[in-house]
């Protein structure tokens, strides 16, 4: 818990070193400079898993919000937050966790991608329609509890191939170690005005694993990937 919190308050501490500069003291300014977003998604936790009899990868729906600060007209700096929720199974032959069925499962996993990144925008005509495109870094903060409605002594063996809590105690410890949690991050999307207050907008997002790089070596390479599609409502405020 002390290491999600450090992750949390390193990137908030981030993100206010690098807007704080570019403030102006007047308070009404930073207001209109400020944009909300709140978005539904949908997340593809990529795996490629039916060599090892495992189920098909999931497909999440999230639910998420976002801060953006507008620098210039056409230059943002955007925090995202992003909680979604998934069952887990733990994989003893190779040694890391995989998401399954409820019927499967061992571990019930909250997770809450958050996200600091970089947005451009790129107008188009004199409609205020806007496409964006933006890139980050991202840190998947998992929170990893034994799952719900587990109770009958074949879910607790002491064997960890059987045993729920050895294999909930496997996945966290997968999750945290080796810096399985970060995660950069590039996206576009599009803005379309649905009156004076509001915009409607889709985004189509993709999270990589950087982390395969020094480890992991011996699952698929599609594992770790992060695939998103979602729509967002965004307020609209003045030009910077």
């Amino acid at each position: 818990m002390n290491m999600i919190l450090n992750i949390r308050r390193s990137m908030s501490v981030l993100l206010l070193l690098l807007v704080l500069p570019l403030m102006s003291l007047d308070a009404d300014s930073f207001k209109d400079r400020l944009h909300w977003s709140y978005s539904g998604s949908i997340f593809i936790l990529a795996a490629d898993n039916g060599k090892q009899g495992a189920d098909p990868f999931p497909i999440v729906p999230s639910l998420g919000f976002s801060a953006a600060y507008q620098v210039r007209r056409l230059l943002r700096l955007e925090l995202t937050e992003d909680l979604y929720f998934s069952n887990y199974e733990y994989n003893t032959e190779y040694g890391y966790p995989m998401a399954c069925n409820p019927e499967n499962r061992s571990a019930f996993v909250m997770g809450m991608l958050t996200g600091f990144q970089v947005t451009g925008l790129f107008p188009i005509g004199q409609n205020g329609i806007d496409i964006r495109a933006y890139g980050g870094l991202a840190a998947d903060i998992r929170i990893v509890v034994l799952a719900f409605g587990l109770n009958h002594p074949d879910d607790f063996t002491g064997n960890i191939e059987t045993d729920a809590q050895l294999q909930t105690d496997a996945i966290l410890h997968y999750f945290w170690d080796k810096g399985r949690w970060f995660l950069p991050t590039a996206g576009a999307g599009m803005d379309f005005p649905i009156n004076e207050k509001y915009l409607l907008g889709f985004d189509f997002r993709v999270w990589f694993p950087l982390y395969r790089l020094w480890t992991d070596e011996q699952i698929p390479k599609i594992d770790g990937w992060r695939f998103g599609a979602g729509l967002r409502i965004t307020t609209r405020k003045k030009s910077g």
